[in-house]
């Protein structure tokens, strides 16, 4: 029989030097200048734009998607309106929302982030800003726009949208529509939250349901938009 081997290999048979105090200091400074930085051009980027509408949704779906194509013709919609489009900048339904608002004539943004592999800027972007960490990219998705738009997608979309839904439930940020697109899609995890959260553990209020709205109707969407006011950070 083949004998196991070891994955925890004892410290004093590994060749691992324990980090000192001042390294461990020097790392964390150097992880707070680089987040400092990023947040600093995050948000200088995001207020050269003020009047926004940001878009969420995966990056694995193709043109002919249905859904790829309505973030096209809602993000073409607002552009004509004077919204600048902001999304993660990769494919899938950030090109989508890109492409519609270049096609508009609009202002087509992104925050991109550093992968591993080279991250792809999809072609439809005119600006963008670049970021290491995932959270400041995301905090800064998030800063100030007048609507959130939300087409399905996988963890990383999930994630987001809990986010932004955490933040106005607790009333961190001002009012403001989160729009929820593909009932296909959120009427399952709508209906979850209702039955799991709601009813059965009371673990949130029924007008937290409020905060967001369901719907695939393009001209709803609009409108939504619209009638939100200016933000003021």
């Amino acid at each position: 029989m083949e004998e196991k081997k070891h994955i925890n290999v004892p410290s004093a048979h590994a060749n691992i030097q324990p980090l000192t105090a001042k390294e461990i200091k020097e790392e964390a400074d150097r992880r707070v200048s680089l987040i400092t930085k990023e947040f600093s051009k995050g948000f200088s980027f995001a207020e050269r734009y003020n009047k926004s509408v940001t878009f969420f949704g995966s990056a694995r779906f193709s043109e002919d998607n249905p859904h790829y194509k309505k973030a096209r013709s809602v993000a073409y919609k607002l552009s004509k309106l004077g919204y600048a489009v902001v999304t993660g900048g990769g494919p899938g339904i950030m090109e989508a929302a890109n492409r519609g608002a270049r096609e508009a004539g609009g202002q087509s943004l992104a925050f991109s982030i550093e992968l591993p592999k080279e991250q792809i800027i999809n072609q439809y972007v005119d600006d963008y800003v670049s970021f290491h960490y995932f959270f400041s990219r995301k905090v800064c998705l998030s800063y100030s726009a007048e609507a959130y738009i939300y087409f399905p997608g996988g963890f990383g979309t999930v994630n987001e949208f809990f986010e932004i839904l955490t933040l106005a439930q607790t009333r961190k940020i001002p009012s403001v529509p989160i729009i929820v697109v593909g009932r296909d899609y959120w009427k399952p995890l709508d209906g979850f939250m209702r039955n799991m959260l709601y009813e059965k553990h009371g673990a949130v209020d029924k007008n937290d349901f409020d905060l967001y709205t369901i719907t695939d109707d393009e001209d709803e969407i609009i409108e939504i938009v619209k009638a939100a006011p200016m933000r003021r950070e």
